[in-house]
């Protein structure tokens, strides 16, 4: 089997696929990828919660309900990437609306969205940023498609274990300067999450790290760590935020959708060349490991701005289409990119990444990296079939993001006005449920608590939490790899300096780590 027919086999296998039931012949993949989109978009249109959030709670309900077979991948990947699709777009809305952007690169779009908003023209600010944002995602998922598979073909040619291993270090190193204002507090998040990641896995008999604790001899589970530390963790936070909010102020503010007007094709017209450069830069960022949407939108929208100087428009800040439409282009354009280096070389780069890698993790039969895009001797390779029904489901989702985002998009506007006092408690709730459902043990549950109050800590430190969470899930990588390089070696200590590759990798660690502290000592 060629190339060719393995795309082919992906598509078959979403669209061919067991069906929903016998009363709906209709794949369930495609069901979910549905489900999950608007699941996305509602998430998205609430203040306080997020894709990464709602992906974190579905997660362990998706695998009771489908188990760990490799057939329930399928449908667990495309509610996890119509989630992601569908919060894209859906975190404008309060933006927009409400002037309460619900992640940081949604407080961009609130420049010149929610002024926009008080002109009287909320639907056509909700109209171009449905329309940026979907530009940019497409673009971006044209360019995971062509990237990762060759990405993952040079990698698999010119990289050995020494230099994956240096890859690792180099991606973890990356991701803990790049990620908060101290690169020391991004190294010491990392460093913590492979100390939690090796609790429990030694190779010997008896397990190491565990204070003689039975509980701990098999380690922490991924998913319990992770949700913690990821999820209890900021919503533990935000509950004190709210607590402090309302003894300040003792109400909770509400504010009365405007109307608005349609959009015109001069308006979009007029609106493309900052869609474009913004697509643009945002996947170039979302390629990057741990850099994030954030970054991508102010870029986007710095970069428009200078554009609009130039053509002498609607001041940016004022209420001018150009500024939405820039900016979530850009952050939009982040969420394909950024899974080429998932699917290329195992490695996520940001919180909605984690969740699919664990969903494959825990179900099986699909390990990303650089062997997925590798056509074997038997000329069969089923990773690479499904990581093309992965692009299938994505490319399903686009469509559905074409077809009604901006009208699903528009009506999940009322979602933004449900009570913080009642969301989160409910997102506590659901998300310990699904814990529970997944471990049956509350032995599990003590410890997501517990990784939740190390979140929580660690926000009020100001210490970011993605990197301890990367490190957590690369650190098995890392060993493993690292293992067998040495043993590879002979049983040399300095294997990581045999290769130039592996050299190139260790001192481009070095000089991030450098470069990143100097810069944001010199910005303090």
């Amino acid at each position: 089997m060629d190339i060719v027919q393995h795309i082919w086999m992906g598509v078959l296998a979403v669209f061919q696929g067991p069906p929903t039931a016998a009363w709906l012949p209709i794949p369930i993949a495609l069901v979910m990828v549905a489900a999950g989109f608007v699941t996305g978009v509602a998430v998205g249109a609430t203040p306080g919660l997020a894709g990464p959030m709602a992906m974190a709670v579905s997660l362990p309900i998706l695998i009771s309900v489908f188990g760990y077979e490799p057939d329930a991948l399928s449908p667990v990947l495309g509610f996890l990437i119509g989630v992601m699709k569908g919060a894209t777009i859906g975190g404008a809305v309060p933006a927009i609306l409400f002037n309460t952007p619900g992640t940081p690169d949604a407080s961009l779009t609130t420049f010149d969205g929610h002024p926009m908003t008080k002109k009287g023209e909320a639907t056509k600010a909700l109209r171009i940023a449905h329309f940026s944002s979907v530009s940019g995602d497409t673009f971006s998922d044209i360019v995971l498609f062509v990237c990762a598979p060759f990405l993952a073909v040079l990698v698999e040619a010119y990289l050995d274990l020494p230099e994956k291993t240096a890859l690792i270090l180099l991606s973890m190193s990356f991701i803990a300067a790049v990620v908060g204002k101290s690169v020391a507090k991004g190294l010491l998040a990392a460093g913590l999450g492979m100390l939690a990641a090796y609790v429990g896995t030694g190779e010997e008999f008896y397990p190491r790290l565990t204070g003689d604790v039975p509980a701990l001899a098999q380690g922490f589970p991924t998913v319990v760590a992770v949700l913690g530390v990821l999820i209890l963790g900021e919503v533990f936070k935000a509950i004190e935020d709210l607590m402090r909010e309302k003894a300040r102020t003792g109400a909770i503010a509400r504010q009365d959708l405007s109307g608005g007007d349609g959009l015109s094709w001069a308006e979009v017209k007029r609106c493309l060349p900052f869609i474009r450069n913004s697509a643009v830069i945002g996947t170039m960022i979302g390629a990057l490991p741990g850099v994030g949407s954030t970054l991508a939108a102010t870029l986007g929208y710095a970069s428009g701005r200078k554009m609009q100087q130039r053509r002498g428009g609607a001041k940016f800040g004022t209420g001018a289409p150009e500024g939405v439409a820039a900016t979530e282009a850009a952050n939009s354009a982040v969420s394909g990119s950024n899974l080429i280096p998932v699917l290329s070389l195992g490695i996520p780069g940001n919180a909605a990444a984690v969740f699919l890698i664990l969903a494959m993790d825990s179900i099986g039969g699909f390990n990303p990296g650089p062997a997925v895009f590798r056509v074997p001797s038997d000329g069969f390779n089923s990773e690479m079939i499904i990581a093309f029904g992965i692009f299938t489901t994505m490319a399903f989702a686009n469509i559905l993001n074409w077809i009604i985002g901006g009208r699903i998009m528009r009506m999940m506007a009322i979602v933004a006005r449900i009570p913080s006092q009642i969301l989160l408690p409910s997102v506590l709730l659901v998300t310990l449920l699904g814990l529970y459902a997944q471990e049956t043990s509350f032995t599990s549950l003590w410890m997501a608590i517990g990784f939740g109050v190390l979140g929580y800590l660690m926000r009020k430190l100001g210490i970011s939490v993605l990197p301890f969470v990367i490190a957590f899930i690369l650190a098995g990588t890392l060993k493993n790899t690292a293992r067998q390089a040495f043993s590879a070696s002979g049983g040399d200590p300095y294997f990581l300096f045999d290769s130039p590759i592996s050299i190139s990798f260790i001192a481009l660690t070095v000089v991030i780590i450098v470069m990143t502290a100097r810069r944001k000592a010199e910005v303090a």
